[in-house]
């Protein structure tokens, strides 16, 4: 048997390459592209090397996939990853060269011990948004309760997103429309899941989120790339809620929104060695919105390079929220052309108007150290509450000049002396002494971002 499926596995590509340009835009007489795929008979054995150890190798090729990028191969992806469920230290290979489109799918544990998603070609997600299930927008591929379980390769996840980027841009300049949808998928979702890495893919064009994880715990995400272009709304590179336990490093992220987006019930999260830009920078929130409890704690982001972005480090909570933020720490950030490098904002909206409250998420222990380069508008804006005011903030080494493209506050007549921000050694934040010296009074209107 083993043989056997090593002559299948061989000639269905072999077969593949000889007859790709002759299939390329075929169906099947059913209309689905997949006349091949084997379910219901039983999958192949895996392929297996003469050492036993040897982990069991699950191709999509085997299992009735294209691979042209234009027939629908999400049911040879389901079909791999319920056969390599099954064996400990089993790959779904996802082979190089070749585009596989994958309708919106969730690929389910508990799976046995060292499952790996072995990604060296391309995904493709549905261009067409209309082609979406109503069902099936809340992400496209989505993993559930998998363990000890790893995503690499060399390959592209490739969402698709302009048009849903255009239906967004759409829905905040006229009314809503039936035919337009309220949500947009994430790429890849992580959902109640333990001990996941994912390492060295390419993550591009979202509709929406790039990579999330939500109530998982144990992840690592190590040497990716996540790209899509800077007007492409609400595009977070990574999205982290309820989750904990967390290592980002050594990655360049570049999006519509948030590089970095740390939400409620999160602790434990480690973001160091990353490259951010375009974007919205690092953030914690928005929190508390619709007067909900928002926790977060014990975050370290370090020797980090922000780029062109709206803002560098931030935290954000609505008004009307409970819980609070603790113990954050940003250290080595440096900034170039950030709009506005340091921000806490407890009166955050993204609104045009925004009702004023009382209560808000609070802050305390939030040190910012060797925050270095330059800004287009402001370097510093701290908006805290009266009722419940920012403690413990603490500014050390922090060096921050006009960049060329400076444009400041509007009526302002500052000369360079005055736009320079230096902080040697450390202070703590005194919000009277600050904003006297920023020209502005801690009474500030709600910040609207765009």
């Amino acid at each position: 048997m083993v043989t056997l499926f090593s002559k299948i596995s061989v000639e269905a590509r072999n077969n593949h390459t000889r007859n790709s340009k002759t299939r390329k835009h075929q169906k099947d007489k059913s209309g689905n592209g997949n006349a091949h795929f084997p379910s219901p008979a039983p999958a192949p054995l895996p392929h297996r090397g003469s050492n036993p150890n040897t982990s069991s190798s699950f191709d999509l090729f085997a299992f009735g996939a294209k691979g042209d990028g234009v027939s629908d191969d999400s049911k040879a992806l389901l079909a791999a990853w319920k056969a390599a469920c099954k064996f400990p230290g089993a790959t779904v290979e996802i082979p190089s060269g070749f585009n596989f489109l994958i309708k919106p799918i969730t690929l389910q544990g508990p799976c046995m011990p060292h499952l790996v998603l072995q990604i060296d070609g391309t995904l493709l997600a549905p261009p067409r948004v209309g082609s979406w299930p109503k069902s099936s927008l809340f992400q496209w591929i989505n993993f559930k309760w998998v363990q000890n379980f790893t995503i690499q390769g060399t390959g592209t996840v490739d969402g698709q997103g302009s048009n849903w980027w255009t239906t967004s841009q759409i829905l905040y300049t006229q009314k809503k429309s039936n035919n337009i949808p309220d949500l947009r998928p994430t790429a890849l979702r992580f959902y109640s899941s333990y001990d996941v890495t994912v390492s060295n893919i390419k993550i591009i064009n979202s509709p929406q989120c790039h990579l999330k994880f939500d109530s998982s715990k144990g992840v690592k995400v190590d040497n990716i790339t996540i790209s899509s272009p800077e007007d492409s709304l609400n595009t977070d590179g990574i999205h982290l809620q309820n989750t904990q336990d967390v290592e980002i490093q050594h990655s360049s992220i570049g999006c519509g929104d948030d590089c970095v987006s740390i939400q409620t019930g999160c602790s434990n999260v480690h973001v160091h060695h990353i490259n951010c830009g375009p974007g919205h920078g690092i953030s914690l929130g928005g929190l508390g919105k619709d007067k909900s409890v928002a926790c977060v704690s014990n975050i370290i982001v370090e020797n980090i390079s922000i780029q062109n972005t709206l803002s560098g480090v931030r935290i954000k909570t609505w008004q009307g929220g409970i819980g609070s933020v603790k113990n954050v720490s940003f250290t080595n950030v440096q900034v170039s052309d950030v709009k506005v490098p340091i921000i806490i904002d407890q009166f955050y909206c993204d609104k045009n108007f925004c009702k004023n409250q009382t209560g808000t998420v609070a802050i305390t222990g939030v040190k910012y150290d060797q925050i270095v380069g330059t800004y287009s508008v402001q370097p510093i804006r701290l908006a805290c509450s009266n009722d419940i005011p920012c403690t413990g903030i603490d500014l050390i080494d922090i060096q921050l000049k006009p960049s060329p493209r400076y444009r400041g506050f509007q009526q302002e007549q500052w000369t360079q002396r005055e736009r320079t921000l230096y902080i040697r050694g450390s202070t703590q934040f005194d919000e009277n002494k600050l904003w006297h010296f920023f020209g502005r009074t801690v009474k500030s209107q709600p910040i609207i971002e765009a």
